[in-house]
């Protein structure tokens, strides 16, 4: 079944300790969209400036991703995020943010994506979310994200926001400052009663948690021995979820924990270069004996 995001797309700068790399393809949508590709048919909304790269374009249309609600606008800027990871690339701090162009952005969905059955709300302002969601015509799920600067920003509207979702996923990190619990069990269950009907909180190298009313369970990361790159792991985790979801058209408990499964080792890919570099020459039957491999290690 189709699937529409709606989030950003970025030039990256992204230091490690042994390179950096400037204006690379970036952004929670561009992650998320072309993770969720390998599974279904992906319709992608943002917003560009006059400096964002043809072959970026080009890249997007190659994977058969849906652009037709990208706007690019005259005499502006594409949102651009630089950062930094400290040796063993555990830690990342954010040197420079720059919104520009999706700082005054307000989607308008195209008439033909209004009806799309899955809907993910990538990072963005929960403002700008709640407006997309406002569009819509009778989603079958709605998921949604949020990073720090939202949570600190725009905690009402987020809470809001979450009162109207199916899911919502989040880091460790973020998970703590909106429930205020250290505890990410307890902050998981906390944020699921702010009113989605599931939970997933991202926990980078040390894979991902679940929390719907019945059940709660972990899974551990892809061991992943060639980490190059973690940016955009955490989007190409939901994207490969939220993709296996739209390809089965269910969300029943057991196709979620798949599809955690498969957002999991969409993550496991991306790490393993800059930017979206290493998914251009992954191919799905590269995720389908991955997963097998996965399969054998929560075997016991």
């Amino acid at each position: 079944m189709p699937l529409l995001v709606v989030g950003t797309l970025a030039l990256d700068t992204i230091q490690t300790s042994t390179e950096t790399r400037d204006s690379l393809l970036g952004g929670s949508a561009v992650y998320f969209s072309c993770a969720a590709n390998y599974f279904s048919p992906v319709h992608l909304v943002g917003v560009v400036g006059d400096d964002w790269p043809p072959e970026h374009t080009q890249f997007l249309e190659s994977r058969g991703i849906d652009i037709s609600g990208l706007d690019k606008v005259p005499g502006t800027k594409t949102f651009r995020w630089r950062t930094q990871y400290t040796p063993g690339l555990t830690q990342r701090e954010t040197l420079d943010v720059q919104l520009n162009v999706y700082g005054s952005y307000s989607p308008v969905l195209p008439e033909s994506l209004r009806r799309c059955p899955f809907l993910f709300l990538a990072n963005g302002s929960p403002t700008v979310q709640l407006r997309v969601l406002d569009q819509m015509t009778g989603p079958r799920l709605v998921i949604a994200e949020a990073i720090e600067m939202w949570i600190r920003q725009e905690r009402d509207e987020l809470l809001g926001l979450l009162q109207r979702v199916d899911g919502f996923v989040l880091s460790a990190s973020e998970a703590i400052q909106l429930s205020g619990e250290a505890n990410l069990v307890r902050a998981g269950m906390m944020i699921r009663e702010l009113g989605p009907s599931f939970v997933v909180i991202k926990k980078g190298e040390h894979g991902a948690m679940f929390f719907s009313k019945h059940e709660t369970y972990v899974l551990p990361a892809y061991p992943t021995a060639d980490v190059i790159d973690p940016t955009g792991a955490g989007d190409s985790f939901a994207g490969g979820m939220m993709g296996y979801l739209a390809e089965q058209g269910s969300f029943e408990p057991t196709t979620l924990k798949e599809a955690m499964a498969y957002g999991i080792l969409a993550a496991s890919f991306t790490v393993e270069d800059f930017s979206v570099d290493r998914l251009r020459g992954v191919q799905r039957s590269d995720i389908e004996l991955r997963m097998e491999r996965y399969r054998r290690m929560l075997t016991f």
